[in-house]
């Protein structure tokens, strides 16, 4: 559904800045096989792919992990992982190719333009400190007709999160989303979703269009 508020988020000099400012390189250097979300927000995930993702659609895991939570009995035609481990993105058996890239070093993606139909990052986007950039990036690497799927929680790395992210709350961070997304020029059909279970971790999704010419 469209935002129900026409709301954008005023940034600070320092919205971007986290409290461990080390290379990311290092923090994410020891693979985690664990989930960040719990079961019943997992499902939610699933839910919404099944419903959002067509089976004959080549998808950009974007900040991929160990587990991509599509659905088990789908196979998509391509399927790419983005992430920062090596280990993590090699027991992934949802991908069908990865590499390891580390955006807030390089915001600019290494694929052709027009090559996804589909782009997901599921609840890591807060982490990123150059998110007009990648928006940007997506835009580019998705085809005319494609569509970026955000998912977020309220869990987080407090050390690695922006400062925007931790500074707002869990209801107000669609409209920081919203902003990026406004911002970068290449997305239009911004949408909000409260998919949260019933019990358990919540589950909020921002979906947008790439922009027509």
């Amino acid at each position: 559904m469209p935002f129900e508020k026409n709301i954008t988020v005023k940034l600070s000099d320092n919205a971007h800045c986290r409290i461990d400012e080390t290379p990311d390189d290092k923090f994410y250097k020891i693979p985690r096989f664990v989930t960040h979300i719990d079961a019943g927000a997992i499902a939610a995930v699933k839910a919404l792919y099944r419903q959002q993702l067509p089976v004959k659609t080549s998808i950009l895991d974007l900040m991929s992990s160990w587990t991509s939570h599509y659905p088990e009995d789908v196979s998509y035609q391509r399927v790419v992982g983005l992430g920062m481990n090596a280990r993590e993105l090699a027991r992934n058996k949802q991908l069908d190719e990865w590499l390891v890239h580390d955006l807030n070093i390089h915001p600019e993606l290494p694929f052709k333009a027009n090559e996804f139909d589909v782009c997901t990052i599921c609840v890591s986007f807060d982490y990123l400190i150059h998110p007009v950039n990648v928006l940007k990036e997506i835009a580019r690497v998705l085809k005319k007709d494609g569509s970026l799927i955000i998912t977020y929680s309220n869990r987080v790395f407090d050390t690695k999160a922006t400062a925007a992210w931790l500074s707002l709350s869990e209801h107000d961070r669609k409209y920081l989303l919203r902003t990026y997304l406004l911002e970068s020029g290449g997305f239009d059909n911004i949408e909000f979703m409260d998919c949260s279970p019933v019990t358990g971790d919540p589950l909020y999704v921002v979906m947008a269009s790439v922009a027509k010419d």
